[in-house]
């Protein structure tokens, strides 16, 4: 045998181990794979939560991306309209309750305006714990002016910056806490911020996005909060 034909067989070997080698290498990148779909997954996220808004968004100044994320945790998984409005009698328009089998039309003029009553989580003298105004004030921050890191504290820790409902003492006797069973005024006694702190934080800062997006309703569902949301 020739060395002419014995660099066929070789050459032939050469080329095949290269076909299987580009082979290996195109599919051995999951980490990318999954990048790619974790990005699509997001970017249906955002298209979704657009579709799903259902009030007008102000979108000057918002990052979009994250505003789309936001109302799609909001509206298509948090379900916050649901607890921050009055109720189904107001929470959607005439003829518009799925719970009705209608075709769903959200209410824009209570949308997280807050106003669902949760009645008492102890006795006398404490008060109703009633949803509060999620929408942005006249400085733009949603919740009545709370900033992104107060708002963090809040879905993190439960903290309420607004004090409405103090534990009671010598000075404050009523819309208060008794000290049985034992409640601590200073967190919020219904948001269910124990389940919400697992979010990361981008998607608290998403929801943040959104809720400074949508537009503001005047005053504060509770009577108790003199610390009304001022649209300006």
């Amino acid at each position: 045998m020739t060395l002419k034909q014995i660099g066929k067989p070789a050459g032939a070997i050469a080329i095949l181990a290269a076909i299987v080698l580009a082979t290996m290498l195109s599919s051995s990148r999951p980490v990318r794979a999954g990048d790619d779909d974790d990005n699509d997954r997001n970017e249906s996220k955002v298209r979704k939560g657009f579709q799903i808004a259902p009030v007008p968004l102000n979108l000057k100044g918002k990052d979009h991306e994250l505003v789309g994320l936001g109302s799609y945790i909001v509206n298509a998984q948090a379900d916050c309209n649901g607890c921050h409005s009055a109720g189904p009698q107001t929470e959607f328009l005439p003829g518009g309750n799925p719970y009705f089998g209608q075709p769903e039309k959200i209410n824009p003029a209570t949308y997280l305006g807050g106003g669902r009553n949760f009645g008492k989580v102890s006795g006398p003298p404490s008060p109703d714990i009633i949803s509060r105004n999620l929408t942005p004030d006249r400085t733009g921050l949603p919740e009545g002016g709370h900033t992104f890191t107060e708002f963090v504290q809040i879905i993190r820790t439960g903290k309420d910056f607004d004090h409405l409902h103090p534990n009671c003492s010598a000075t404050r006797t009523t819309n208060c806490f008794p000290p049985t069973p034992p409640v601590d005024g200073d967190l919020l006694q219904v948001m269910p911020w124990p389940i919400y702190k697992n979010m990361t934080d981008r998607d608290l800062r998403a929801i943040y996005e959104y809720l400074s997006a949508i537009p503001c309703i005047q005053g504060s569902a509770d009577p108790t909060d003199v610390l009304h949301n001022d649209c300006g």
